[in-house]
């Protein structure tokens, strides 16, 4: 039985390169400072997945209740706050002609 001495299928640059890359690679801390990743904070992934997606549904509870309180769009024109839409679409139908 002869040994053959085994060859790499990346050649040395392409080797010394990704050596060089991944020496040069961010560290954790760096990638949750730049939220790259999330800071799991020594939770089991099935908690954090569980957290996110609980907070997820704050999140659209939240928005959903914003949207239902807010103004109607006629209290809003009254107020000064938005433009009236039928003027506007008057005055841009005016200028077209």
């Amino acid at each position: 039985m002869s040994s053959h001495p085994r060859r790499s299928s990346v050649d040395e640059q392409t080797s010394k390169q990704l050596e060089d890359k991944l020496a040069k690679r961010p560290g954790k801390s760096e990638l949750i400072e730049r939220n790259i990743l999330k800071d799991d904070k020594g939770l089991a992934p099935a908690l954090v997945a569980a957290r996110e997606k609980l907070q997820r549904s704050q999140l659209e509870d939240n928005l959903a209740k914003a949207m239902a309180s807010r103004p109607p769009r006629e209290e809003l024109e009254k107020s000064g706050i938005l433009k009236d839409a039928e003027a506007e679409d008057a005055a841009a139908a005016a200028a077209a002609a």
